[in-house]
Formats: C-alpha cells, structure tokens, sequence
C-alpha cells in the first residue's frame, strides 16, 4: 500500500492535480490495492484529521488577520516602522522588513503578510528609485516571517499532529523570527548602500510618538494572545477567538476604518482561506494514517540511524529533505505528513520536538520565496509587475543569508528553546 500511496501521488502531482486533492486520490487509491479495508474509512479517517479543539485556533487566526488588514493596521505599522528606520540607507528596505515582523506578529500568514504590505511598499520603493526587482525580492522575502513570528498557523498545524504544546511553539518563534528579521535588515543595508539607494528623511521624535500611538493597538495584539496563553488566562484556541473580538472592535469602533458592508466579504474571504486549509489538513491526515499503518516511520527512523548515529548528520539530512520538499510542495500539507513521520525520528536522536518544530517550519517557510512554487515570488512579482525568473536573481543573496540562519537554528538549540524555558 505504501508503495502504491507514493506512485499514486507522484503520478497525479506529475499531471498538475492540486496536492490536497492528490493526497486525497492517492490515499483512496491506496485504500483499494490494498483490499480488506472498506472505503467508507476513507471519510471517517479525513474527518477525524480535523476533528480537533486545537485547530479551531486556524480560522479563528486567519479571520482575526482578515479582520486587521481591512482594518487600517497594515498602513498604521508601515508609518510606525518608518519613523524608526526610513532614514537608514536603504530605508524603504528596511521599512519593508520591520513592518513585516510586526505585521507577523498579526496575522499568522506569510501570503497574507506580502500581500497587505507589498502593495504599500513595493511601489513606494520602485517610486523612490529602488529597482522594482529588488523591492519584490525584499518583500517576498520578509514574508515567510509571517509564519516564523507567532502567532503562525503552520506552528499551530506542527504543535496539532507531534502532540507538541502550541504556546511553547509560539514562544519558540520569537527570538528566531528577530534573529532572521535582523539577518535580512543587515542584507537589505549593504545591498542598498552598495546601490547608492536613497534614505528618508529622519522623523523627528515628535512624530514618531504619534506614529507609535497610531500602531499601538495592532502592536497590542501579540501582547495579548502570548501573555494570556502564557498567564494561564485562555487556551491558544480560546487565544484565537479573542484575537478576532479585538481586530473586530479596533477596527469597527476604534479606527473606524471597517464598515458593516465590509464583513460579508471578510467572512467571505476568510471562510474560503479556513475550508481550503482544513480540506488539506483533512487529506494530508488519510495520507499520514496509511503511512503510519504501513509502518513507514519506523522505516524512516530505521534508514536516517543506519546513515549515522550523529544528530548533526540526521539534522543536515533533513534540513536538505525540507528544503527540497519546500521548493515544490504547501507548507501546511508538507508539514502534516512529514511532521509524525520525522519528529518521532529526531527525538530518538535527543532533538527536542519544539525545536525540531522551529526547524521545520523555517525550513518550509524558505520554500515560500524560492522558486518554482513558492507563493510569495508569485505575489510580488504581481505588485512589482515583473517576471518570475527576474526576482529569483534578485532575491539569491537573501536565501544565502535564510540559509545561515536556518544552520544556526539547527545547531543552536537556545535559539529556540531559550524564551520557552524561561516560562516554564
């Protein structure tokens, strides 16, 4: 059955089938080689992938970000984040990545993260002289700390399928997404001193007061989901649900800035981005419970001990494995087969699941802005109206530095497990 499972998916990705309908096909196709298992445990095994307290946090994050794009936020975070390091060498640049990382903290995407900010950013960096490749490249790039930063829905995915905490996967993302945001600003300042690219003029700290008391209820909302998840006060799913009350009161009865017309849409909007989600965690589910009936984790524990008893081995195996499945495959369906399949392996080699869980979703998150289908290129190769194989070139030197980075949150523990111990 494993055997089939696995030339039933390649031959259907082979033919351009969408992967959560591949995983789907294959596993049914798998269901029916094998004989002996009725069909009708298709649909009661894709039910009971998302039949889970935990993943209700997924619907709730993605309408509480719906809800905080329309709401002025992504403009309010832009201005903030200019005051503070627009009058830098490559302030724009700069600006693109810091607004990132607050905006991450927000929404928990990273397509949502590009495309909220790269149609503010992107065009006011081509207007101020940037070339439009390089501007693309930075925003795409600062986007996978949309699912780095928590709150992240791939994290929440990871913490559902290893039966790992999803508030100490939180508090592990947060001095790594710091670690790679500050990487990509130090990037963004040679490369823009290198091309003589213009500054802003420096705001005076009047305005960057007023700027701060414009973005401080969005720069509120992580304060308030990790300290009420870390305070005992809720559940990260009861987390979720508060994040979308307060995005709904800011920006109706605060900013003002959504009106009773817009929530149809943002339901809208935010049901389809839910279902599409769900539909995959449902078939990637059927997928890994073959898997794991066939015995294939132990198989995989099996073959990675007898390359090499050294956990620096196993983890420079699989951060290529997850680099190469990142360039061609969904972060969330990566994520769910791989996940049961390898965390059980790492931690036979004394890797903590967290921190195997840092390395894959930044592994993953990789696979957004690198080519052939990675979804933040195809975003802001939109905005910036340029060609795919343009922006690839320029965005070389960033994955140089995502690379460095990932290294050091592989062999580096602390890095991630630092902020999640000291709360324990």
């Amino acid at each position: 059955m494993a055997a089939v499972l696995f030339l039933s998916l390649l031959g259907l990705l082979g033919v351009g089938v969408p992967i959560a309908i591949a995983l789907g096909l294959s596993s049914a196709i798998a269901v029916w080689w094998g004989g002996g298992i009725p069909l009708i445990i298709l649909a009661q095994r894709a039910f009971t992938s998302i039949d889970s307290f935990p993943l209700m946090a997924v619907p709730f994050f993605i309408l509480a970000g719906a809800l905080m794009e329309t709401g002025g936020i992504s403009r309010r975070l832009v201005h903030f984040a200019n005051s503070l390091t627009g009058h830098i060498t490559g302030g724009l640049g700069l600006v693109a990545v810091v607004t990132s990382m607050f905006f991450a903290a927000i929404s928990g995407s990273s397509a949502a993260t590009v495309a909220a900010l790269g149609s503010i950013l992107i065009p006011a960096m081509v207007k101020r002289g940037y070339h439009r490749n390089f501007g693309g490249a930075v925003q795409a790039v600062s986007g996978e700390l949309g699912v780095i930063i928590p709150p992240s829905i791939p994290m929440i995915l990871y913490a559902v399928t290893t039966e790992t905490s999803i508030g100490d996967m939180f508090m592990a993302g947060v001095v790594p997404g710091l670690m790679i945001g500050l990487s990509l600003m130090i990037t963004v300042y040679f490369i823009a001193k290198k091309r003589g690219y213009a500054s802003e003029q420096r705001m005076s700290w009047a305005e960057r007061w007023q700027a701060f008391k414009d973005a401080i209820l969005a720069l509120f909302m992580p304060v308030i989901i990790l300290g009420g998840i870390y305070g005992g006060i809720f559940t990260p799913t009861e987390a979720a649900g508060v994040a979308v009350a307060y995005a709904f009161i800011v920006g109706v009865f605060i900013y003002k800035e959504i009106k009773w017309k817009d929530l149809l849409p943002i339901l809208g909007h935010s049901t389809v981005t839910s279902a599409i989600i769900m539909f995959i965690i449902a078939n990637a589910g059927l997928f890994g419970w073959i898997l794991s009936r066939e015995g294939v984790p132990q198989m995989v524990a099996e073959f990675f001990t007898n390359i090499s008893p050294n956990p620096i081995i196993f983890l420079l195996c699989v951060n290529l494995l997850l680099f190469m499945v990142g360039m061609f495959f969904e972060t969330g369906a990566s994520i769910i087969i791989l996940a049961p399949l390898l965390a059980p392996v790492a931690m036979k080699f004394g890797i903590d699941p967290v921190h195997f869980g840092m390395i894959m979703i930044v592994n993953l998150a990789m696979g957004m802005c690198t080519p052939p289908v990675g979804v933040n290129l195809f975003i802001s190769c939109q905005i910036a109206q340029i060609k795919l194989e343009d922006i690839t070139k320029a965005i070389l030197p960033f994955i140089v530095v995502l690379i460095v980075d990932l290294l050091l949150i592989s062999f580096i523990p602390q890095i991630s497990l630092w902020l999640p111990n000291l709360f324990e």
